[in-house]
């Protein structure tokens, strides 16, 4: 869909900059980037720099940034929802009515994103994108140098050691499903995908996986 905007919005000047937060490195990240033949900047940030600069905890998430370089909308859920929530677990499958409204989504995020390059609507004054943005507290910073410890002791063949620095972030600081995921997916506590995934969202109860942007289109709240 990024590769879709960029070709409607290419004379607008405007451009969308991906970063793959993968501690595997390139040769993890570049069957996925390769696979969308992108004309836009893609980066790999093997250390999740970008995410705990900008207070990012989940993907797909998205900061707009105006021509001068000021944060217009801070981190946000970039098109999706909490359909994928209601999805059969035997089959991977949802049901018609779910993907549409996913599909519906995802379509008013990128008119929002169009109506914002060509007319200025939904970008926010200083005061307000300042106000938006994730609070940084001191348990957040903790956690990243706990996860990035993690990420250091796995590098030296350190597993178990490395597990237990990812947990302690994922305690820290719970809502990032980056980190999360991240030490999933390098086995230290299992596949991302599988059974401690979706216990670990069937214990947000009301709360939601994907928080809606103030956008347009979005559905409020959790659906589970």
């Amino acid at each position: 869909m990024w590769q879709q905007l960029c070709a409607e919005l290419k004379d607008s000047n405007f451009t969308v900059l991906a970063i793959a937060e993968e501690s595997r490195g390139a040769e993890t990240a570049r069957p996925w980037i390769e696979a969308a033949k992108p004309d836009y900047p893609c980066l790999i940030d093997v250390d999740h720099v970008v995410a705990a600069r900008y207070g990012m905890v989940n993907v797909p998430q998205a900061v707009w940034i105006d021509e001068d370089g000021r944060i217009v909308r801070g981190p946000e859920t970039a098109g999706s929802t909490d359909h994928f929530r209601r999805m059969d677990l035997a089959t991977r499958t949802m049901a018609p009515e779910d993907m549409t409204a996913r599909l519906a989504a995802r379509a008013a995020y990128m008119d929002a994103v169009k109506d914002w390059v060509r007319t200025g609507r939904h970008a926010l004054d200083a005061d307000a994108a300042r106000a938006a943005l994730p609070e940084i507290t001191p348990e957040i910073a903790r956690a990243d140098v706990h996860f990035r410890l993690g990420l250091f002791l796995r590098e030296q063949g350190r597993e178990g050691e490395a597990a237990a620095q990812f947990a302690e972030a994922a305690r820290l600081h719970p809502d990032s499903w980056n980190m999360w995921r991240q030490a999933a997916d390098l086995d230290a506590i299992g596949n991302s995908g599988g059974p401690a995934f979706w216990a670990r969202v069937k214990a947000l109860g009301e709360r939601p996986y994907y928080p809606p942007p103030d956008l347009p289109g979005f559905p409020a709240g959790a659906i589970g």
